[in-house]
């Protein structure tokens, strides 16, 4: 047990959990941003809009409930990423909270009034809502993968030398796109589960090549990150994971597929990048055989190989620096103390199961498709 409490180890299970909240987050909330962004594609008329909100719209609330989560762990667990990037990239995340209480605002609003523009409107806030937050956090992680323009001072005060128009760059574009293609599929297996066999149909149209869109663009991202397009930094000095953090004692450098190392040194991690793309892959397939259920899984698979695999290309770097490599952040050096990841993990090893059986039990209640004449008998509903 003591081994489980070594500094070294809690560092690295908080970067492991830290990822495991962020695919929670990327695969529950994914599908019900998915599926607003697809609403113009796959609903005519405003009932059909209402079947396509309704959904999801009895378990969105849970599924940010990983958002939350993520960000009280980078900000618990990992202090000084928490510290870098929500001020780094304020008006980006400023963004996504915008939309997504724009989103909840819009669910509620729609339906006060009967009016076919009034409800135009805020059907178009909701597919906003859907379409904005994924393509930004696929550029945040294609900027994470090329480096951020960030230094420390002598006093340990980061400065942030970039500027918001500054991370619209290729790579983070086509990271950005890639992000809204994964959700993209990953809405349409949603609609294809639970939506009215009509909705269901178009969405599988629609998701097949959404599906295949991102196994392309992940395959290419591969090839990408080889030839250092999609950035690459090693770590030149040694790492001790058993020290106090202190993002200014080590040496490291950019180096062109520099991502590619830990697949190198453990060719066992490639099995990560393999789920990502069997993922992607088995959802297209499985929209063309008309599975849904095989569907869901697939594309959420799919979605949790590609963030794994972003995570463990860059390790143990967290975030890279473009001014100067070695005042990187690293699992080593960016961490909370030991007494804090401890006692955060005890919490997370009694309440994460309570949340994990809560969301199973309500998925079951919400279980079955949604369809118009269900919710014209249901005076409950969006």
């Amino acid at each position: 047990m003591e081994f489980l409490f070594d500094y070294a180890t809690l560092r690295v299970i908080w970067w492991a959990l830290l990822g495991v909240l962020l695919i929670g987050f990327a695969v529950t909330d994914g599908f019900d941003m998915g599926a607003a962004a697809l609403m113009p594609l796959v609903a005519r008329g405003d009932d059909e809009r209402r079947v396509v909100i309704n959904t999801f719209g009895p378990v969105w609330e849970g599924n940010q409930v990983w958002f939350i989560l993520g960000g009280g762990a980078i900000f618990a667990a990992w202090p000084a990423l928490y510290a870098l990037s929500f001020s780094g990239f304020y008006l980006a995340m400023f963004l996504v909270l915008f939309m997504l209480i724009l989103r909840p605002v819009a669910f509620k609003y729609r339906s006060k009034r009967e009016g076919a523009k009034w409800r135009s409107r805020w059907d178009l806030a909701i597919v906003v809502s859907g379409l904005v937050p994924p393509v930004i956090f696929g550029v945040a992680v294609g900027n994470a993968l090329i480096g951020v323009p960030f230094a420390y001072d002598n006093d340990l005060r980061p400065d942030y030398q970039g500027g918001l128009f500054g991370l619209l760059n290729p790579a983070a574009l086509f990271c950005g796109v890639l992000s809204l293609f994964m959700i993209a599929a990953h809405g349409a297996a949603w609609l294809h589960l639970k939506a009215d066999p009509v909705i269901a149909e178009r969405a599988r149209k629609i998701g097949k090549w959404a599906a295949f869109g991102a196994f392309v663009l992940f395959a290419l991202g591969g090839f990408l990150v080889a030839f250092g397009a999609l950035g690459g930094y090693e770590l030149t000095s040694t790492a001790d994971f058993r020290t106090p953090s202190f993002p200014l004692g080590k040496t490291a450098a950019e180096a062109d597929g520099a991502w590619l190392a830990n697949y190198g040194e453990a060719p066992l991690l490639m099995l990560v990048p393999a789920l990502g793309l069997l993922g992607l892959a088995g959802g297209a397939l499985a929209f063309w055989t008309g599975r849904c259920r095989v569907t869901l899984v697939a594309t959420g698979l799919g979605i949790a190989g590609v963030i794994a695999t972003v995570g463990v290309s860059m390790f143990p770097f967290i975030l890279p620096s473009a001014v100067d490599p070695s005042h990187s952040l690293m699992v080593f050096d960016a961490s909370s103390s030991r007494n804090t990841l401890r006692t955060m993990l005890l919490a997370t090893v009694f309440f994460l199961p309570i949340i994990l059986a809560y969301t199973a039990w309500v998925y079951r209640v919400m279980s079955g498709r949604v369809t118009t004449d269900g919710l014209r008998a249901a005076d409950h509903a969006y």
